[in-house]
């Protein structure tokens, strides 16, 4: 991949933006957003740069077809007409991963068992034997989307998706993705030079990329990719990946302002330390146990607070007339610190019920469910 290729990183919806923004400052070109993610061009290099150093990509991809596919012989033939063979040996291993749109199949599975059929079949024309199927652990994983009848196939770049940095070992209710969390702290402008809370914690997804962000520290640098296993790139691959590993580590720096989790619940303070121990971050993060209603601010400068308050009824707090009440405490709590902050709301009644008018409105989504991320300047009562 000495020359630039086009490629696709994806990404939750609603961060495409942003996802561009970081793409275009880690050297990628011909940046261009697209539903779920994010098109541009890169050398290998760059790519991998890409992989190792992206907070808000999930995956990235390498495009081999698009195609139209009609009924499951047209789906068979577009991908038999792949040149497999390029891309694998007899010793590979693969695994194939399909999703479907609006298809004429209703099944995932059956689609990736024709891909998987027509890749075999094409490199035992071609090669004279076939790869081995390896769901578990795959050399190769070929990533098939149907959508009607378009077809599009890919290589993964990444392996495992890039959202599982590997830190949490530990969860407790609604955990938030760790690419979605980043995408908020960079939607809030959060470059870690300034202090940083998350009064309700939950098992610390948000506390640790801030303190990844802020240490400068890759999301990536403890993990392989699955382009290092790919044959006709592996070993330039591995070579480059550790030099830039290297350039990473040189940039580490502790973090210049305090980063602190807050909680009520003694349950997400022991999870939210098992998950710091296991991103390795040391003493970066500052845990309290407390009522976000009623804890006092730091005692440092104001900074940033970024949090993730729950959706539902699942904190007893009297169906939607609770959750109101609930909101406008903190509005009136965290209000008052004169701190910028920033919210995911996935219930809509958040915003009237904080009472205090957001200077940015940012939709996002966790999972299935639609939210808005809420900005707020600094504000003093």
């Amino acid at each position: 991949m000495a020359a630039r290729l086009p490629l696709f990183a994806t990404t939750s919806r609603g961060t495409e933006e942003l996802l561009a923004a970081e793409l275009v400052s880690l050297g990628a070109a011909k940046v261009k957003q697209d539903r779920g993610g994010v098109r541009f061009h890169a050398n290998l290099r760059e790519a991998l740069r890409i992989v190792l150093h992206s907070r808000l990509a999930m995956r990235v991809l390498y495009p081999l077809l698009e195609a139209e596919a009609h009924g499951a012989e047209g789906l068979y033939e577009a991908v038999k007409s792949v040149p497999w063979e390029e891309h694998f040996t007899l010793r590979s291993t693969f695994a194939v991963e399909a999703t479907l749109k609006d298809s004429e199949h209703n099944h995932s599975g059956f689609v990736a068992l024709k891909v998987k059929d027509a890749i075999v079949d094409r490199l035992r024309d071609k090669l004279g034997g076939r790869p081995d199927v390896d769901t578990g652990n795959p050399d190769l994983k070929v990533v098939a989307h149907l959508a009607k009848t378009r077809l599009s196939l890919s290589l993964d770049l990444c392996g495992e998706p890039l959202n599982r940095r590997g830190y949490r070992v530990e969860q407790t209710a609604a955990p938030l993705k760790e690419t979605l969390a980043a995408a908020m702290l960079r939607a809030a402008k959060y470059e870690g030079e300034e202090p940083f809370i998350d009064p309700m914690c939950g098992s610390g997804t948000i506390v640790i990329e801030a303190s990844l962000i802020a240490m400068r520290r890759a999301p990536g640098i403890h993990r392989s990719f699955g382009v290092e296993r790919w044959p006709q790139m592996k070993a330039e691959a591995s070579a480059i990946l550790t030099e830039l590993k290297a350039e990473a580590r040189a940039a580490e720096r502790v973090p210049p302002f305090p980063i602190i989790g807050r909680d009520r619940e003694e349950e997400a303070i022991e999870a939210t330390k098992k998950n710091i121990k296991a991103a390795r971050l040391g003493h970066a993060v500052l845990l309290e146990q407390g009522d976000a209603m009623f804890f006092p601010p730091p005692e440092s400068a104001p900074g940033l607070l970024v949090s993730n308050p729950p959706y539902g009824d699942w904190l007893n707090a009297g169906g939607q007339k609770g959750m109101k009440s609930f909101y406008y405490k903190l509005g009136e709590s965290l209000g008052g610190w004169g701190w910028r902050m920033a919210f995911l709301c996935g219930n809509p009644a958040f915003e009237s019920a904080f009472h205090h008018r957001p200077s940015e409105v940012r939709e996002m989504w966790n999972g299935p469910i639609e939210c808005r991320l809420l900005i707020y300047p600094p504000h003093s009562s």
